[in-house]
This record gives C-alpha cells, structure tokens and sequence, in this order.
C-alpha cells in the first residue's frame, strides 16, 4: 500500500491563547481525536506552571474542532477532565498520556498516572474511565491502575492506546526495559512496543514480547503505539528515539514509525511509508514528532501528532491520502 502524506500545520498550542486556565498555559501532548455529529473532540495533556521544585504536573484537557474545517477551534475545556490521584495512588502527580474510546453509549479513557520516586525520576500505571456526559468528565473504575509493572515488564507502564476490535478491547502501550544513564548521570527510560487484550477494562491478556523490532539498536526507544484498521489491514503509527541526547538534538529525537498486521499479532515495520512525516528544516515541529493519532473524519483520514520539546510548541494535523 502507498500513501501520502500531508502537513496541514498547528491546530493548538495553548500558549498562543491568552486566556486559557493557570493549569493549562503549557504543552499539548497526545493528541486522541472522538468524533461526534458536530463535532471532533481532540483530547491532550497539558501543563501549568511548574512548582518551587520545577516539578510540573500533567492533566486531560480538549479542545472541540469544527467538523467541516479542523483548522477551527470551536471550544475548550474549562477544568481537567479527570480528577488527580490522592496521596500515595498511582495517578497523584499526572494524568499522561491519555486514549480516548466511544464504545457503544459509553467514553471509555485509558491514562498513564504518574508516581515520582527517587533514584529515578517517575514511574507509570495505566488507569481506565469512564464519562457521563459525553466526554466532558471522566470517573475513574477505582483508586488503582488496570495495568501495572509486574514481572515480565517492570519499568513504567504507559503510552496506552486503546481501541475495540472484533468484539475485544486492544490496548496497545509502552513497557520500560531498562532505565539508563548518559553521560551527565540522568536515568533515561528505554521502553518497547506491546499489546494486551481484554472482555471488560480491567482484566488484561498481555501478549508479554516486544511487537515489533529495533529499528536504531537494542536501546531504541519506542512509544504511542496507535492502531488503526483499514482494507483488511491493522495500521499501526507510533514514534521512536534514540536513548540519549533526544531532547534537544534533532537527530536522535523522535520521529514517526509505520508498521503493519494482518492480526494484531506479527507485526511488519516498515517506517519508510511514513517518511512524509519527518521533521521540517523550521518551525514548530523541525526538532522532533510524536505521540501519532489516526482518525477518519468524512472519509478522509487524518493524523494528529505533536511538535518540538514532546509536545510543548502544540499540536498538529496532517492528512494521509492513498490509504
């Protein structure tokens, strides 16, 4: 299959809008798009102002875009969508990233909740909710998280992307592998690709190995792994690194990944399909692109994903024509 694809530049970025809340005057991480009649929802995570420790704390917030013409801003959310953890639950210091899923009647959300510690900086569960009034609020199942680290994966659990097919939920996510050093003695994350299954949000099937190969060396990082089913076919955008100085240099950041399944199971990567959607020689997104997000509106598919230092210059769209 040969498809191309097409930047149609920033949709939001919450530092260019005056008047948003003290809770989000920074970042829009994750992009995950609900379609509705009127409307397309696009969900994030965002930032306030850091605290005296500049330690920030990460919340679920939308902003709702014209149907017709997603370059429009039509609303924003004017409080978090879900509540913080109290002291000591897993979610007490963030809710990111965040997967937004209409099933039936029901807004299902799957997050990562994060917890700080000490020799390393955080570590990461993923958390389900639910809405009741069509997405504008989330209640979670309960105070602790529905996947956790635990034998076979026991560094941060997080990236969760979930979707239903044929009848089950899919959770595609992100497990840590091991926690490295670099050169000035900063624990960096290196984590990989996975999946899970489930009947009912809470009891999880992990499929327990990486799904799709190293593409940089053993210690790539891989992240946001998006599923999307077409023609046949899974599609699965997600974005990757190298493990050390991705932050500010462009060459290692991260960059978006294409893979392809006929099963959910074995995976074909394949991120040349995908090359349209590299960095740009300048502007928002010229240092890195992340946290992919496929959605079909009016027959035409759209990408969102996010911009330079993970997130914090806004979100962008691009469309995917021949798919």
């Amino acid at each position: 299959m040969n498809f191309q694809v097409h930047k149609m530049g920033v949709i939001f970025n919450p530092a260019d809008y005056l008047e948003t809340p003290d809770w989000m005057i920074d970042f829009a991480q994750a992009p995950n798009a609900l379609v509705f009649n009127d409307k397309v929802r696009v969900y994030f995570c965002t930032r306030g102002k850091p605290d005296t420790d500049n330690m920030y704390v990460s919340r679920m917030a939308f902003i709702d875009l014209n149907k017709d013409n997603l370059s429009e801003i039509i609303g924003i959310s004017s409080a978090p969508c879900l509540e913080l953890g109290g002291l000591g639950e897993f979610d007490e210091f963030g809710t990111y990233p965040v997967s937004v899923l209409k099933d039936g009647e029901d807004i299902v959300a799957a997050y990562g909740g994060w917890t700080r510690c000490s020799s390393v900086p955080f570590n990461i569960s993923i958390g389900i909710a639910k809405s009741r009034d069509r997405g504008r609020t989330f209640q979670k199942l309960g105070c602790g998280p529905v996947l956790s680290p635990y034998c076979s994966e026991p560094f941060v659990i997080t990236s969760p992307k979930l979707r239903r097919f044929n009848g089950r939920y899919v959770l595609s996510y992100t497990s840590g592998v091991k926690w490295v050093v670099d050169e000035q003695g900063r624990p960096e994350i290196i984590y990989k690709l996975r999946i899970a299954f489930s009947d009912d949000l809470v009891s999880w099937d992990r499929l327990e190995r990486n799904i799709i190969e190293d593409r940089l060396g053993r210690e790539e990082a891989q992240a946001c792994p998006d599923i999307f089913y077409k023609k046949g076919l899974y599609h699965m955008f997600y974005c990757y690194r190298d493990a050390f100085d991705f932050r500010n240099n462009p060459d290692n950041s991260y960059r978006i990944g294409y893979a392809t399944s006929p099963d959910l199971m074995e995976w074909r990567r394949d991120d040349e399909k995908i090359s349209d959607l590299d960095r740009s020689d300048v502007g928002w997104d010229s240092e890195m692109v992340a946290y992919p997000h496929c959605f079909e509106v009016n027959g035409r598919i759209y990408l969102l994903y996010g911009g330079n230092g993970n997130g914090k210059t806004g979100i962008g769209l691009a469309e995917i024509e021949g798919f």
